[in-house]
């Protein structure tokens, strides 16, 4: 996967009945539509990437007309994500309840935090790429990265604070960077919390010296009278928007980047006339003026997946972060 996927898009050839076998995808969704409002759920607290995810989606859709029925974004923090996912489990074949899932519903199951993984829910569409951001306060002594690791070199009790669970993104993105910049990966002292919102809040109280989060949800706290100060992101090259100063870590001679990818999973054995509906609908969301404005502020890069395609992605990135959490001694039993 790189950062410079292309949204794709797929057109159904919709034959007469008499000469359909086997009903399209494009007529399952023309026949179903939500009855109710959509419950959109952020498994975490207020301000973190799957909450930017879940609010913004929802907002365009909104603002575009694409929908007859809202989406409401709702909150269900704790355990990195598996509070939510124990909720969602138990609804199944639920057409009218989505989540907003990145690297964390394959990394937190993996770390043995959950007993839900992406298998249990219904894949829904892969949206876009994000990337990691280092964050320090502005009246904080490190000045970049390279500054930052020699202090965290020199005192491993130097806190790290993130929005996911040990051994999950947050976690595996700083313990990649440590590692890459040449530190014991394990030695990282990252302290977890219920959202990147919290996070935030915890390094403004002076509470962990530094924070990693995704660099979307951070980007509207960076300007000219912000009080957070961005060390680098781990995007392959320079963000747009207000994170085009931000430098990249390989700029700064740290040979390591890290995509977080994002998208949309429903309740399991969501039918499928359902999972055509909301596949179409936020391919069409992507094509929006509304949605493309919102994607350049937050720094997104567009990666879209159907439901099947993002299935067969989320069992690859099973398959590698099993062997990144090996290496770092992190795999659940």
């Amino acid at each position: 996967m790189t950062a410079k996927q292309h949204l794709t898009r797929f057109s159904a050839i919709v034959l007469p009945l008499a000469a359909v076998v086997g009903m399209s995808s494009a007529a399952q969704a023309d026949e179903w539509t939500p009855t109710r409002n959509i419950e959109f759920i952020a498994p975490a607290n207020p301000g973190g990437g799957w909450d930017t995810l879940v609010r913004t989606t929802s907002r365009v859709i909104q603002e575009e007309g694409l929908a007859e029925r809202s989406f409401g974004a709702i909150n269900v923090p704790g355990g990195g994500g598996a509070v939510a996912w124990a909720q969602i489990a138990r609804d199944s074949g639920n057409p009218h309840k989505l989540f907003a899932t990145s690297p964390p519903m394959i990394l937190v199951p993996l770390a043995g935090a959950s007993r839900y993984d992406h298998t249990n829910f219904t894949p829904i569409a892969r949206l876009i790429t994000d990337y990691s951001i280092v964050l320090v306060r502005n009246d904080s002594p490190y000045e970049d990265l390279p500054s930052l690791i020699e202090a965290m070199e020199q005192n491993p009790q130097l806190s790290v604070g993130g929005g996911s669970a040990p051994g999950s993104m947050d976690h595996i993105s700083m313990a990649g960077l440590a590692a890459a910049a040449g530190l014991n990966a394990s030695d990282v002292n990252y302290i977890p919390f219920s959202g990147g919102g919290e996070a935030m809040t915890s390094l403004m109280g002076g509470h962990v010296q530094a924070v990693i989060t995704g660099a979307g949800e951070a980007s509207g706290q960076l300007g000219e009278n912000s009080q957070i100060r961005a060390l680098g992101v781990s995007a392959p090259e320079r963000l747009s928007g207000a994170l085009a100063e931000v430098p990249t870590y390989q700029e700064q001679d740290i040979d390591y980047t890290f995509d977080i990818w994002r998208g949309v999973m429903g309740t399991p054995d969501m039918p499928a006339e359902a999972v055509a509906y909301y596949e179409d609908l936020f391919a069409q969301m992507l094509e929006t003026d509304g949605w493309q404005q919102a994607r350049d502020q937050l720094g997104w890069i567009d990666a879209y997946q159907d439901s099947e395609e993002f299935g067969t992605f989320l069992d690859e990135q099973k398959e590698q972060f099993s062997t990144i959490l090996g290496d770092l001694g992190l795999l659940g039993e």
